[in-house]
């Protein structure tokens, strides 16, 4: 269902209101460059700093233009298991393929905690539901144990690890077995963690290089020779480019290489700005190394 490269969206704005004239433009971009399954709404679209009114915005443009050609996973995770359920119901109601659900950050839930949270959720609607387990911004982090609990839900089908913890994939395989879906949030170990077992990523990079990512996923999860020869050449080639985007917190570098590829402007959100001159060079020097510029 969900699968091979998916982009997590940026969100563009237009001096500081939702573009969505661009944003509409963005989404034809993927669905005409590869891009395997549309992410809205989540870190990466600056969900944090839009409103319920824009997030929800997001989500039915997302799906609307999609008109069912690719998955729309929506981002409707808060730290607040009602706006989670409301966020998640309402994406429901307009038609998403499913939710993309982090962790509650800030409040520090118990293992027992996470668990009630998502069966809150799963018991109030009928999608299915990506874990988003990311500790580096969350704090806390979802066990092994505590998601095999949650996929004997009826609604909980994988997630997106963002642990940067490769034995992660090797532990969750064997505990829940291949059904449960396993996408890398970690552009940069994309390579191993489907070698050991994921199937596709929620990508950051995908924003400026859909054809780029989607066909290494593609190479990257078949088994003969020649096409993991060929998923390491376009490995080596995407490393500068996963690299760039996280020299300042994400989205402002994404941002700026997506205004170069005259695909969005840079604006971002206080308390989020835009990326410094060094890390423009930097950026702009990756671009050119993977021949997008």
């Amino acid at each position: 269902m969900f699968k091979g490269s998916n982009v997590a969206l940026v969100t563009p704005f237009e001096n500081d209101k939702l573009d969505d004239a661009t944003y509409i433009k963005l989404i034809h971009f993927h669905i005409k460059n590869g891009t395997n399954g549309l992410v809205p709404a989540g870190t990466t679209g600056e969900s944090p700093t839009l409103s319920h009114d824009e997030h929800q915005r997001v989500i039915e443009l997302c799906v609307k233009e999609s008109n069912g050609k690719l998955p729309v996973f929506a981002g409707t995770g808060s730290n607040s298991t009602e706006e989670a359920i409301s966020l998640t119901t309402h994406a429901e109601k307009i038609g998403a393929t499913g939710a993309l659900i982090v962790t509650p950050y800030y409040n520090k839930p118990t293992q027992e905690g996470l668990y009630q949270h998502y069966k809150a959720i799963n018991d109030k609607c009928g999608i299915p539901i990506l874990i988003y387990n990311i500790p580096g911004r969350s704090v806390i982090d979802m066990s092994v144990d505590t998601m095999s609990r949650l996929y004997e839900l009826k609604n909980i089908i994988g997630v997106k690890d963002a642990t940067g913890d490769l034995n992660r994939v090797d532990q969750t395989l064997k505990k829940m077995g291949k059904d449960f879906i396993q996408l890398t949030g970690n552009d940069d170990n994309a390579f191993e963690f489907n070698k050991r077992g994921g199937v596709g990523a929620i990508s950051v990079t995908a924003n400026i290089a859909p054809k780029l990512c989607s066909e290494f996923q593609k190479l990257s999860v078949m088994q003969d020779e020649k096409s993991n020869s060929e998923a390491e050449k376009l490995n080596k080639i995407l490393q500068p480019l996963h690299h760039s985007m996280f020299v300042e917190s994400n989205p402002s570098p994404v941002k700026y290489a997506a205004k170069l590829l005259n695909l969005c402007d840079d604006d971002v959100r206080l308390p989020l700005v835009k990326v410094t001159d060094p890390t423009k060079e930097i950026i702009k020097k990756a671009l050119k190394s993977a021949k997008l510029i």
